[in-house]
């Protein structure tokens, strides 16, 4: 393997040393008006106003939303309820599902251990899980049958996982559903075991195709790192961000912060429902790096904050500049994009653990090129603009996540309210 420098190691250290202290008085962000960084305050408070509409219109039960530009804290907004049958109101510190926000943390923990010469990105997963070596394919992608297979003619790697080139495929896809691939009340040890004896869908590098890659990388973090997966981030991760609030179960404490998603009843009206069979109120089996951490708009700001900043925060150094930008530009090939869900979602790719836009004429989102961001299947989603400086967090509980599209109208306000 190709060693790290010397100072990467020393800096993944001295992150160790400082855990305790980030986590037992984690810093606020600065706050500042938004006239100093160059937003207008009436046009946040128009993003305000849209986001009230969704509530009062019953698009959504309520969302927190905060904007950080220039390092400094200028709006963070909490509209509507957090719980409708327990009378609770939406605070800014709510705790939300964030299913697939979940995925770029888990692409942190591995890019850490990256840097500490752990494993190479062209590394065969089959490497440090035996259970891949003999993974085949699918005969046909459209009609996957298990009988009907072939070998495999390229080998899984790391970055492939990273990519969501390997070949494996959604959690909800209805093979994966039949065998009982993902539930929440198996280890991660027996998803792993699943997802392997599951032929591929295609071979690894010919196509993206989201799926549960990321939970397999979460348990590649525990061979390399030798700590269990929720272990790992916790002291390498969230103690040194201060995300004191991201967590895999929602315990007592935290209670009063958490609450239903809601969907559209047959008469329009919102109603609780129960997404997972293994509410978060509860300790799951399944520690799960692609969709299982739940966590609040305050926490997830220092997250993007630190890759903002070129992987550090608040004197705390997670990562080296040079593995963010590493981790932050396209990676799929050019013969794989457009990347999309069904249909291609032009002006998008795809990096070590994010969406970027790559062509901001071809893309529907408000954002410039080089912006990386990601949403989660509950109503969250974020974006990391490092051209103009900002990042915007916003959180909801809506399932299915459009909510009246609440996310695109407040991010478009908010790039509307850039003056300079």
């Amino acid at each position: 393997m190709t060693r790290r420098p010397f100072v990467v190691l020393l800096a993944a250290a001295l992150v160790a040393c400082n855990s305790t202290a980030a986590a037992q008085d984690p810093p606020a962000l600065e706050r500042a008006t938004p006239e100093s960084v160059g937003l207008s305050p009436e046009g946040l408070q128009g993003a305000t106003r849209q986001l009230q509409a969704h509530v009062e219109g019953g698009d959504i039960a309520g969302a927190v939303a905060a904007v950080v530009r220039h390092g400094k804290l200028v709006y963070l907004e909490a509209l509507g309820e957090i719980d409708r049958e327990r009378g609770l109101a939406m605070r800014d510190d709510a705790l939300f599902r964030l299913y697939s926000m979940t995925r770029p943390i888990t692409s942190l923990a591995a890019m850490i251990l990256w840097e500490e010469d752990r494993f190479e990105l062209d590394d065969p997963v089959a490497m440090y899980l035996p259970e891949f070596a003999a993974q085949r394919v699918f005969t046909d992608a459209s009609n996957p049958d298990i009988a009907a297979t072939r070998p495999r003619r390229t080998e899984m790697t790391v970055e492939h996982l990273l990519l969501h080139t390997s070949g494996l495929g959604s959690r909800g896809s209805p093979i994966y559903r039949a065998e009982q691939v993902r539930l929440r009340s198996i280890t991660l040890q027996q998803m792993v075991t699943n997802a392997a004896r599951v032929p591929l869908f295609e071979d690894p590098g010919t196509r993206w195709r989201y799926g549960i890659s990321t939970t397999i990388l979460g348990r590649l973090v525990e061979v390399w790192s030798g700590m269990p997966f929720d272990a790992f981030l916790r002291e390498r991760v969230f103690e040194p961000l201060g995300m004191t609030d991201t967590v895999f179960r929602v315990d007592a404490s935290r209670a009063d912060r958490f609450g239903p998603a809601y969907r559209p009843g047959p008469d329009g009206e919102l109603r609780p429902y129960a997404i997972e069979e293994v509410p978060f109120t509860e300790q799951p089996t399944l520690v799960e790096g692609g969709v299982g951490l739940v966590s609040t708009v305050r926490d997830y700001l220092r997250f993007a904050q630190m890759f903002l900043n070129g992987g550090e925060l608040d004197g705390v150094r997670v990562l080296q500049p040079a593995t963010v930008a590493m981790m932050t530009v396209n990676r799929v090939p050019n013969a794989l994009l457009p990347i999309g869900f069904g249909n291609p979602q032009p002006g998008r790719g795809w990096t070590l653990g994010f969406c970027v836009v790559m062509d901001a004429d071809a893309s529907p989102l408000p954002v410039g090129e080089g912006t990386f961001w990601w949403d989660g299947s509950s109503g969250t989603r974020f974006f990391i603009d490092p051209v103009e400086d900002m990042v915007t967090v916003i959180m909801g509980a809506a399932s299915p996540s459009y909510g009246g599209g609440f996310r695109e109208g407040f991010v478009e306000a908010v790039y509307g309210a850039i003056v300079n």
